[in-house]
């Protein structure tokens, strides 16, 4: 048996309910709902009520009881619903799915997982309660087109760190798990760089299955608003997708069904609110695009549609999960009905070659359209605890016309043939072939002529999501002779999935493994030359290159910091020797042209 230290604070707060309520964030006004899927909740005396709905929706099952309904559940209903082990998390709990089929010929599968952040979990009780309605409550007949495999906590181990202080912006449950891994990593800023043993076994589900749709469940704070459903994906309005066919489909198709069904059930769906300054919502919301760190980039780069979802923490916990069920269950109907278009967007995309790729984006200064936008009154005041004007929420319901802003290319590259990576980097190796990126894997070492590439400048940013990310100021190419030893993998672009190869491999890209900092080694110089040594060869190449002479001489006007300092002069001519690491600075991950 072991003892907990508790903090000061956390000590006092239990120890006095009367200074716990004074520590509860309070949060806007509440404005009264109801609406038509109320009828969802099943009664007291139903046997398979879940335990959400006996707690009426104060609180969440935690990890075991979760798993013993459901248990419970496929037992009473094996000619539809089967569970099983897709992966470990890094505390060593089991992660697991319920796929609820009846069997035959293939069908469209739809993937929904809840609690990638524990906190937001709201998708796990929605989840339960549809899967008792298609056993129990009538609702096998969403099964006749379609299969649903459901994942009820992806972040196990951050939903088991369960608190009532875990997220002071949202109404419930009562304890919320934590937002992050036991590895304290962001699972839905790890899609692409896969580092968390979740996110590795949730890419390989996704890879098992190769979803007709695949929703990712969240709950989203930031400020007040009436829209309780909120969603996103890419190609909204048609705007950055790399999966145009599909976003066309989840554009037009999706979308008008799926906001009609939430209308129906009395929820107000809208487009994910991202504020672009929370203190002044006036100002506007932003529309990104998506980057494959997330759930809907990475659906939008390796094509497979996939939506997030995010209900509103201030809204209560009972009303966000029968939003979510509605959703789920229109677009698991969705799925079976949409199938033969949702597979042929899927395949038109799969088909197409991009030869470029915007790698880095920049903010546009002017709206790129205006919306008519179902607000909360607000106001501000003069804080006395923190000398500056907040925000107060007024709970009375506004409609404002509002600017939205989005971005604009800022880099782009042509792809390459191929890419080349050495055996020397195996943990990049590694994410390609956990992604199913086709590969050529070298039986015998090749020396060959590639585009390599030298930065300049590197800088390392502060610690985030397991690394130390790396910028430069620039990336220069030029063509060196390379052996890549038995082992090395050759990665080409033509491929289905070379837009997913090229965000990972490519030296400018922004989600990159240059950028995440897998070759730490690349900023180490291990070799180095001494004074002595280094000043009268350089005094003897001044004397024989004048062309060397014109530049040193430029460079000594032109940087008086340089000219004041006598390591970095002496450093200048070392990198202009024979002597000089050729290896400094040099991405290890070639370009065939």
């Amino acid at each position: 048996m072991s003892i907990l230290r508790l903090t000061g604070l956390t000590a006092l707060i239990m120890a006095s309910p009367a200074l716990a309520q004074t520590q509860e964030a309070p949060l806007p006004p509440l404005a009264p709902w109801s609406g038509a899927s109320e009828k969802l909740i099943a009664g007291t005396d139903n046997p398979w009520i879940t335990p959400a709905e006996q707690m009426n929706f104060a609180d969440t099952p935690d990890y075991d009881a979760t798993r013993a309904w459901l248990d419970r559940l496929v037992a009473s209903a094996p000619d539809l619903l089967t569970i099983e082990s897709f992966g470990t998390t890094a505390q060593g709990r089991e992660l697991y799915f319920v796929r609820a089929s009846k069997g035959g010929a293939a069908k469209p599968v739809l993937l929904v997982q809840a609690g990638i952040h524990a906190g937001e979990i709201d998708g796990k009780d929605a989840g339960m309660m549809l899967l008792r309605d298609i056993v129990h409550r009538g609702k096998s007949g969403l099964l006749d087109k379609a299969d649903l495999v459901f994942v009820p906590i992806f972040n196990a181990d951050g939903h088991e760190r369960s608190s009532p202080w875990n997220r002071p912006n949202q109404r419930g449950p009562r304890s919320m798990g934590w937002r992050t891994t036991a590895q304290n990593l962001n699972l839905n800023r790890d899609y692409l760089k896969a580092d968390a043993p979740e996110m590795q076994a949730m890419i390989g589900l996704i890879r098992r299955f190769d979803p007709a749709l695949y929703i990712d469940l969240h709950v989203t704070d930031g400020t007040d608003h009436q829209y309780d459903v909120a969603y996103a994906f890419s190609g909204w309005r048609g705007l950055y997708t790399q999966s145009p066919a599909i976003s066309g489909w989840l554009d037009q198709r999706l979308r008008p069904a799926m906001d009609a069904a939430l209308r129906r059930a009395g929820h107000t769906p809208g487009y994910y609110v991202s504020s672009v300054d929370n203190r002044d919502p006036d100002q506007g919301v932003s529309h990104d695009p998506d980057t494959p760190r997330f759930s809907t980039g990475y659906g939008d780069y390796r094509h497979v549609p996939t939506i997030l979802v995010e209900t509103h923490s201030l809204k209560p916990y009972r009303q966000r999960v029968l939003g979510t069920y509605v959703f789920v269950e229109e677009a698991l109907r969705l799925t079976g009905a949409e199938g033969a278009h949702l597979r042929a967007a899927i395949d038109g995309d799969r088909a197409q070659r991009p030869s470029s790729l915007v790698v880095r984006w920049k903010p546009l200064k002017d709206p790129i359209y205006t919306v008519d936008f179902l607000g909360i009154a607000h106001e501000t005041y003069t804080s006395a605890a923190s000398g500056r004007e907040e925000i107060r929420w007024l709970g009375k319901p506004v409609k404002q016309r509002i600017p939205v802003f989005g971005q604009e290319p800022a880099q782009s590259v042509i792809l390459p043939r191929a890419w080349w990576v050495p055996a020397s980097a195996p943990e990049v190796i590694a994410r390609l072939k956990l992604h199913g990126i086709v590969l050529e894997t070298l039986d015998a070492p090749r020396r060959l002529e590639l585009d390599m590439v030298r930065i300049t400048g590197p800088k390392l940013g502060a610690a985030s999501e397991g690394h130390v990310p790396l910028s430069a100021e620039g990336f220069v190419h030029g063509r060196g002779s390379e052996t890549f030893p038995a082992g090395s993998v050759r990665v080409p672009s033509d491929q289905p999935l070379g837009l997913l190869a090229a965000a990972l491999l490519e030296p400018e890209s922004a989600e990159g493994a240059l950028a995440w900092n897998f070759f730490p080694g690349m900023l180490q110089r291990t070799e180095y030359i001494e004074a002595y040594a280094i000043a009268p060869l350089a005094e003897r190449m001044l004397a024989q290159d004048p062309d060397l002479k014109r530049d040193f001489e430029a460079k000594l006007a032109a940087d008086p910091q340089f000219a004041a300092d006598g390591d970095a002069r002496l450093a200048w001519f070392y990198e202009r020797t024979p002597y000089f690491d050729d290896r400094y600075l040099l991405y290890p991950i070639g370009r065939e042209e």
